[in-house]
Parts: structure tokens; C-alpha cells; sequence
């Protein structure tokens, strides 16, 4: 049984207002066997789709490989846009090595609500997939529970909005405060079939045949970026 451990810490500081929030990045991240266009930080994977869906949106000229520049355009990034990153899964373990969110058994949680009450002007957790099995919403959601906490409906339709009363800390914080989810469209290869099923993203195919799945969640992005 491989022990998946998140290898990264919470990209947090106290101006942020938002979160982006995932689960874990492909194993070889935790072994430190990464590939030469891997970028060493959150989402860094050559596969993954965040890093250049917002290249596209904010024109941010990238790099794509295992550098400590690559990296530090992107903390830059977060930084000067006030979005932290904190992931909500800190370990499972899996019997096939493999980067599916399905294959991850015994998983471990971070204290999100701890740090929503410590990072006191964050008020958006931006979710990198919706709430089908071992996603990010549906771990927040078993990580409200734990609080007696739960998810109130904003809006239904794609990408799904919540929203929840973080209560007050005696310690962090002195009043309670609204905090908003999004459900993003996940930014990986493996949520393109859910993207090519949807009836807007069927509409915008069919006006445009070069239109295509990235494109797809460049638009749906750049709202809540």
C-alpha cells in the first residue's frame, strides 16, 4: 500500500481572499520523481489544466518546467491576485499508484475550517471539482459534518454554488462570517467527457468547431478568478 502524502503546505498569508481547493497532486510529487516539464509547486503537473487555463486568462507568459523561476511565477501570481492554495486531503493511501481521486482509501483531512478561522479575510473557496466521489466539495462536505456544519444551495447550475456560516473562534476570530463555494469544473484531462456532456458547452461546439474544453473552463474561470 503506497502511503500518498500531500507534499506541498498551505499556500497561505493574510491578505488572501480566496482558496483554491483541490486534493492531491500525482504520487510522483510525494516521491520527488517529478518529470522535466513538472513545475515544483501546487498544480504543477505537466498534465494538469489550472496553471494554463489561467495563463490564458491573465496573459501570464509561464514557464513550464522544474525551475525555481517556474514556481515563483506562480506564488507571484497568487499573491499579487490574493488567492492562497489548501488542499483538502493531507494523505491516503492507495493500492494502485496511480493520481485518480477514486483510488485513494483511509484518507486523512486538513483542518480547513482551522484555517478559514485564522485567515480571517478569506471569504471564496474555489473547489477544483464538484462533489462526485473523493472530490474536494465532497471531502469539505464530510469536514463540515465534523462541525456541524452544511453546504446551503446559490446556485444549482455549473459550475454549482454554496455558500455556509463559518461560526465565530473565541481565540481567531470574534464574529461569524458567510463564505462562498464554487464548484469548478475540475482542471484535468479526466473531466473532459463531463465537459463534452454538457449541454453549454454543446452549444458554444456547435457555433464554433475549434471551440474546445479548455476554452470551455477559460470562460467558466475567469468569473471567479
Amino acid at each position: 500500500m503506497f502511503l500518498h502524502t500531500h507534499p506541498y503546505k498551505p499556500f497561505l498569508f493574510k491578505e488572501a481572499t480566496k482558496l483554491i481547493v483541490g486534493t492531491l497532486p500525482p504520487p510522483r510529487f510525494t516521491t520527488g520523481m517529478l518529470k522535466e516539464d513538472d513545475v515544483d509547486f501546487c498544480y504543477g503537473s505537466r498534465n494538469g489544466q489550472l496553471w494554463p487555463i489561467l495563463n490564458k486568462i491573465f496573459d501570464l507568459n509561464l514557464k513550464y518546467e522544474t525551475t525555481s523561476e517556474a514556481a515563483q511565477q506562480r506564488k507571484a501570481f497568487l499573491l499579487k491576485r490574493k488567492i492562497g492554495v489548501c488542499d483538502i486531503v493531507a494523505s491516503a493511501e492507495r493500492s494502485k499508484i496511480d493520481a485518480s481521486d477514486l483510488g485513494m482509501e483511509n484518507v486523512k483531512l486538513r483542518d480547513l475550517i482551522g484555517y478559514l478561522q485564522q485567515y480571517k479575510n478569506v471569504d471564496t473557496l474555489l473547489f477544483t471539482g464538484g462533489n462526485s466521489k473523493n472530490g474536494p466539495e465532497y471531502f469539505f462536505r464530510k469536514h463540515l459534518k465534523e462541525y456541524g456544519l452544511k453546504l446551503e444551495v446559490v446556485s444549482g447550475v455549473v459550475p454549482r454554488i454554496h455558500q455556509f456560516v463559518l461560526p465565530c473562534h473565541p481565540e481567531r476570530s470574534r464574529r461569524e462570517r458567510t463564505i462562498k463555494t464554487v464548484s469548478l469544473t475540475a482542471p484535468s484531462g479526466a473531466a473532459n467527457r463531463a465537459v463534452g456532456s454538457l449541454q453549454a458547452y454543446k452549444e458554444l461546439k456547435s457555433k464554433n468547431s475549434d471551440f474546445n474544453t479548455v476554452d470551455f473552463r477559460v470562460m467558466q474561470y475567469m468569473e471567479f478568478f
